[in-house]
């Protein structure tokens, strides 16, 4: 029997020790002050950078995305579950298709960024020009995997620009809308240098920033000439309270307005306090394990794909997340819309994984999974379970917790945990961002080139398809080998709750965006 109990150590000392005792305070939060409010947010974790295509983490991207604007705006809250996929104007007013290759954007007059400069067609040119996101060698190579298809950013006057693609992209106005598309300031970047800019950047968003410590708060102010209108807050504090139990104390304590992070099995626990509320959504983003191909052990892909196996992902989400979670049919989700295939699971299979070690010849060589405590909710608790999962077919699993990513990701790394986001309602938009040839785990080397090179061929295929039958038959493909080969797994997509102050009107999105622009923060009167 799976000792799972032990996933839930962290339920017992809350209950036990850290929540309890707050039970008896009953504190409210104090009433406003004359004026705009200061909205502060306790987080587990601040981003090391505010350059907005250099740090593309979850908790960077809840930080920079009410300082940032993109050309297009995904409409998230335009769907009950917060992952609406429409698209409407933002920095631009319009856009026309000219070609499969080509479009043209109109961009809004009269927007202006924090240092005063007006936003024209200069400052898009810039943010996606040939060296920045993408190019030969660009300055930010994380951005690649999202504009690697672009062949140029032209300005035609002050308010139009084009972009050219290098093939046939079907995906770009959602590319505008998405992930590395915050637009820059050009004078600012030039005149601040790269690093500089990282750490105060100047955008057009509804805040700007004052000050940014890592390892302490990042502090906005309101930018009153925000183009959507004023900003509800006079001033935005994103504070860094590692421990979920100091982040709730806050919460009730009236010190904090929101907490990030909250565990499924808290979620009563939290709720009960009459002047807060717990909101939630499944996040367009799946728990994922990364096996190192170069690893002794691991370089033989039949022990990965019996690690795959072994892995019962419904015990998990019952046991973990109280049912809240949700196992995807692999790297493949319904907000593809006719992308996504129908009928195709995970499969949980413990004889099948006996058998590939058995094949393989393994004798029974360690095989250390790593991960951070805090990063991820329940990534300790999970961690704990699927060691116990790996032992019971005979894999003889161990457990490291490591304080930082790069420990995590450092030599002798032969399995750690990680994240992949929807970030465009489209195969190519997750799978082949997170694995393909620009992606984190190709570029590391973590996959190697040979196995990784049929699932490259079809990726690089669908990328340049306009042809819906023939962009899902190539997908089905590199379902298939990213399976087969198994660089890693998929183990959930899950339930990420907030605690807010019931009298602020706020809304999460299936992404870690924390829209705080005028019509999503709403303070009473």
């Amino acid at each position: 029997m799976i000792p799972f109990d032990l996933a839930l150590d962290r339920r017992r000392f809350l209950a036990g020790t850290a929540l309890a005792p707050l039970a008896l305070s009953g504190l409210a939060a104090p009433a406003s002050a004359a004026g705009r409010p200061t909205f502060t947010v306790a987080v587990a974790d601040l981003p090391a950078t505010l350059e907005p295509a250099r740090e593309l983490s979850n908790v960077g991207t809840r930080v920079t995305y009410s300082i940032f604007d993109t050309l297009i705006r995904r409409d998230f809250l335009g769907s009950p579950d917060g992952g609406g996929s429409k698209l409407k104007p933002h920095l631009a007013t319009e856009w026309k298709r000219v070609s499969p290759s080509e479009l043209i954007v109109t961009l809004r007059q009269g927007v202006k960024f924090h240092n005063g400069d007006e936003l024209t067609a200069d400052d898009v040119a810039y943010t996606f020009r040939n060296g920045r996101l993408w190019g030969e060698k660009p300055q930010i190579p994380a951005g690649r995997p999202y504009f690697g298809i672009l062949a140029g950013c032209e300005v035609l006057d002050r308010y139009t620009v084009r972009f050219l693609t290098r093939v046939p992209d079907v995906l770009l106005e959602q590319r505008l809308a998405s992930w590395c598309a915050w637009i820059v300031n050009k004078r600012a970047y030039e005149e601040m240098g790269f690093e500089a800019y990282s750490k105060r950047p100047i955008a057009t968003g509804p805040y700007k920033v004052v000050s940014h410590a890592e390892n302490d708060a990042t502090v906005l102010a309101a930018f009153d000439d925000y183009f959507l209108g004023r900003p509800t807050a006079e001033k935005v504090i994103f504070k860094s309270v590692p421990e979920l139990a100091a982040r709730v104390a806050g919460l009730v304590a009236g010190e904090f307005d929101l907490i990030t992070n909250v565990p499924p099995d808290q979620v009563e626990t939290v709720g009960r306090y009459p002047d807060i509320e717990v909101r939630s959504v499944v996040l367009a983003n799946s728990h994922v394990l990364v096996f190192d191909n170069h690893d002794p052990v691991l370089a033989d892909k039949r022990i990965r794909r019996a690690l795959a196996a072994a892995i019962d992902r419904q015990k998990l989400v019952d046991t973990l997340w109280l049912g809240k979670a949700v196992v995807p049919g692999s790297h493949n989700y319904p907000e593809y819309g006719d992308m996504y295939v129908e009928g195709r699971k995970l499969a949980h299979d413990p004889d099948l994984a006996r058998s590939l070690l058995k094949e393989a010849g393994y004798k029974g060589e360690k095989i250390v999974y790593r991960t951070q405590a805090n990063y991820y909710t329940n990534a300790l608790e999970a961690a704990q379970v699927l060691v116990e999962m790996w032992k019971a077919v005979g894999i003889n699993a161990d457990l490291q917790v490591v304080e930082s990513s790069p420990q995590m990701r450092g030599p002798g790394a032969q399995i750690y945990n990680w994240s992949n986001s929807t970030r465009l309602p489209d195969p190519l938009g997750a799978l082949w961002i997170a694995w393909g040839p620009g992606g984190e785990v190709q570029a590391s080397k973590v996959w190697a080139p040979e196995s990784a090179a049929k699932f490259n061929e079809y990726g690089r295929a669908l990328e340049a398809a306009t042809d819906p039958a023939e962009r899902k038959a190539l997908f089905v493909h590199m379902l298939d080998e990213w399976e087969g080969e198994a660089p890693g797994t998929i183990l959930y997509q899950p339930f990420e709750a907030y605690a807010v102050k019931r009298s602020i009107g706020w809304r999460p999105t299936t992404f870690y965006f924390m829209d705080l622009r005028p019509d999503n923060l709403i303070f009473p009167k």
